[in-house]
């Protein structure tokens, strides 16, 4: 019995034992907690294509970094902020609206097919590493500079988001009442939207652009139909991320033929599935949540 105690144990430590495999749970742990968080408001405002179009940018800005020479990591996040804060204020009340995201999308895939032949042609371009590692990740790549950087902007988002957590959840459930009660519900929609470009570069970083979306529906898809209660719905999600990404990392260290991204979004995507299949079948029914005006701030001025 000793043994099997023993085993694991020992299995843990010689797998942290490696430099690498901490950066890439530090990292890649804040980068999915900070996912999950974004993509529980994401599915709760149906904003999902968003991501699906920010996935796209993040290739083309990273490719337009590559071709000019810089660090890829600047044109990654520079173009998802700025193209998400420009789907926020072309779309109605600061929301992506489709005819916006189907533009964006022809626009970018577009520039990025131009980047992709300027760098592939140029002298550094020429093994094409870089452009794998950006469709499907690297996050057993990260040098302790980009973990750390990785790392505090994750940080960075999470606490942004939970700090207008309750304000955005009144402006998403009930935006024409939220604005009537004077809040920004404009603005609190591009500022989401920025949030969302931010940690699409992120996620790129981890599990690659092509690949990021599910990071960010999967677990928010199963938090929300688990409960029907929204704090707790939103912490559930990062935890399902969390999870999902930190034992993925372990298979993809115990089974090295597994690419780290597959074994993360195999997982992240099981556990939806998992989730539909429970309350499918009537074994797990959420509760329902209180009723709106419990969201509501007080209204200014009435006392």
């Amino acid at each position: 019995m000793s043994a099997a105690v023993v085993d694991p144990v020992r299995a843990v430590t010689h797998m942290l034992a490696h430099p690498f495999m901490v950066r890439a749970f530090v990292a890649g742990g804040l980068i999915a907690s900070a996912s999950g968080f974004v993509g529980y408001f994401l599915v709760l405002r149906s904003q999902v294509f968003t991501a699906d179009a920010l996935s796209h940018v993040s290739l083309t800005g990273a490719l337009a970094a590559l071709a000019a020479g810089i660090d890829l990591r600047v044109g990654l996040f520079a173009a998802c902020i700025a193209v998400a804060a420009l789907i926020g204020l072309l779309g109605p009340r600061g929301r992506a609206d489709d005819v916006v995201i189907g533009n964006v999308f022809a626009w970018t895939l577009g520039l990025g097919v131009l980047f992709l032949s300027i760098y592939t042609t140029s002298g550094s371009g020429g093994d094409g590493t870089a452009g794998v590692n950006i469709l499907f990740g690297s996050i057993f790549g990260l040098s302790s500079s980009q973990a750390r950087v990785a790392a505090l902007v994750a940080v960075a988002t999470g606490v942004v988001l939970i700090a207008i957590a309750r304000p955005l959840l009144f402006a998403s459930l009930d935006p024409a009442v939220a604005r009537a009660r004077g809040m920004p519900v404009r603005g609190l929609g591009v500022v989401f939207l920025c949030l969302v470009g931010v940690t699409a570069g992120e996620a790129t970083q981890a599990v690659g652009a092509l690949l990021l979306l599910g990071l960010l529906a999967a677990p928010a898809g199963a938090a929300q139909r688990l409960t029907d209660r929204p704090w707790v719905g939103l912490w559930l999600s990062s935890g399902i991320a969390l999870a999902s990404m930190w034992v993925g990392l372990s298979i993809a260290y115990a089974a090295p033929r597994i690419p780290p991204s597959f074994a993360i979004l195999a997982l992240a995507a099981a556990s939806h599935l998992i989730a539909v299949a429970a309350t499918a079948r009537g074994r797990f029914r959420p509760r329902r949540a209180p009723a709106a005006p419990s969201f509501r701030p007080p209204p200014a001025g009435h006392g």
